[in-house]
């Protein structure tokens, strides 16, 4: 067992930002239902439109951090629903880097 304790996995998991919007993936609603079960952690990435072109870049961005401690990453993948999409937009509007 390694000596990283499940707060430590979840601030790291926390701190991973969207690559062009100023806020997390959790605080954006794109990862829900984190897992962290001995050395595994499982979500869910949910995306607010198929065929994200920066999708692989961020499973890796969660994925990276997570390896580095010691953990392996398993995931599945949804869409957002109609309010969440729009909540999404708003958001990204808001914190948009440019």
């Amino acid at each position: 067992m390694s000596s990283v304790s499940k707060e430590d996995v979840l601030s790291v998991i926390e701190s991973v930002k969207h690559p062009a919007i100023n806020l997390s993936l959790i605080e954006l609603g794109m990862l829900r239902n984190i897992n962290i079960e001995d050395e595994s952690v499982s979500a869910e990435f949910v995306f607010p439109f198929p065929n994200i072109p920066i999708k692989e870049m961020l499973f890796s961005s969660v994925r990276q951090p997570l390896e580095n401690m010691g953990y392996s990453l398993e995931f599945t993948e949804t869409l957002m629903t109609a309010e969440e999409v729009q909540r999404f937009l708003a958001l990204e509007t808001a914190n948009w880097k440019g």
